[in-house]
C-alpha cells in the first residue's frame, strides 16, 4: 500500500534507540524527510547515520532534552529552518522510573510531569502552527498501556500518560478543522532496552532473575509473546500517513492482547 506521505517531513523525539528510533525508521522508509532528536548525542548520531544509509532518506538531527521547554522550542525552530515545514510530529520520551506511591519525592513528579506530559504539549505547540499553514498534520503521542490499564509498579507513567490522553482527545477536536489529526499510541510489553531494565528492577525487588519476570509478562499476554519495535512502528506509521484520513482522536493499544477491557 503506498501510504501517501513521499516528501513529508517528520520530527520524531526520542528517537536514539528503542520505540522511537524504529518509527523514525518506518517513515523513511515511506520516503519521508526525518528531524530527530533525543538527549543522548552519541546514539542519536549512530541512529541517524544509520537511518539515512539504510533508507537514502534525509535526516536532521539535534540533541535535545524534551523535558526541558527552551530545548523543544530550539528543536522545532530548527527543524522548520532546515525543512521549511513540518507535517508529522510524533511526540514520545522515556519513561520515569518504576516505584510505588511513598517512595516518589515531589521532584519525581515534577520530573514525570515535564518529561511525559508537558514534552508532549510544547513540541506540539511549536509544531501546529506550521501544519495549519500546510492544511495537513499528523500528531501521534506514544504513551503506554498503562493509560487504559494501570501496571503494577508504574506509579508515575500510571499518572502522568493519562494527562496525555486528555490533552490529545481535546487537541483533536480542536484541530479538526485544520486537517490536522492527534492520536495515541498505546505500547504493550515491546522488546525495548526499557523493558529489560524494568525487568531487572522488578527481578532484584522480588528475588528473581529477569528472564523470569518476562516469561511471567509473556504469560499475560494471549500471543504469548513480547512485541517487537517494527511492529509497534508499523501502526504508528500508518497513523501518520494519508489512509489514515479519518482516524482522529484515538488511543489505540498495540499489546498481543494484554489488555483485558472493551474500550
Amino acid at each position: 500500500m503506498d501510504l501517501g506521505i513521499k516528501g513529508k517531513v517528520a520530527l520524531v523525539a526520542g528517537a536514539s534507540k528503542g520505540l522511537g528510533r524504529a518509527v523514525a525508521l518506518g517513515l523513511a522508509r515511506e520516503g519521508v524527510s526525518l528531524a530527530l532528536c533525543a538527549r543522548d548525542e552519541e546514539h542519536l548520531t549512530e541512529a541517524a547515520a544509520a537511518i539515512a544509509e539504510e533508507t537514502e532518506a534525509t535526516v536532521w538531527m539535534r540533541p535535545t532534552d524534551v523535558s526541558r521547554p527552551e530545548e523543544t522550542s530550539l528543536f522545532v525552530r530548527e527543524a522548520v529552518a532546515h525543512y521549511g515545514t513540518v507535517h508529522i510530529l510524533v511526540n514520545n520520551a522515556g519513561g520515569p522510573p518504576s516505584a510505588t506511591f511513598f517512595e516518589l519525592t515531589d521532584d519525581h513528579w515534577q520530573q514525570a510531569v515535564q518529561l511525559n506530559l508537558l514534552s508532549a504539549i510544547w513540541l506540539t505547540r511549536e509544531a501546529v502552527p506550521h501544519m495549519q499553514k500546510e492544511r495537513w498534520g499528523r500528531i501521534i503521542n506514544m504513551t503506554s498501556v498503562a493509560v487504559k490499564q494501570p501496571i503494577e509498579g508504574l506509579m508515575l507513567s500510571n499518572a502522568v500518560r493519562a494527562g496525555v490522553v486528555g490533552f490529545a482527545k481535546t487537541l483533536a477536536n480542536e484541530l479538526a478543522a485544520d486537517n490536522i489529526l492527534v492520536n495515541n499510541v498505546c505500547p504493550g510489553y515491546i522488546l525495548t532496552d526499557r523493558v529489560r531494565e524494568l525487568s531487572k528492577v522488578l527481578a532484584e525487588k522480588m528475588n528473581e532473575s529477569p528472564e523470569s519476570i518476562i516469561r511471567t509478562w509473556e504469560e499475560s499476554i494471549p500471543l504469548r509473546r513480547l512485541g517487537k519495535v517494527e511492529e509497534f512502528a508499523n501502526l504508528v506509521v500508518f497513523l501518520a500517513s494519508e489512509r489514515a484520513s479519518y482516524i482522529t482522536g484515538t488511543t489505540i493499544q498495540i499489546d498481543g492482547g494484554y489488555y483485558r477491557g472493551l474500550l
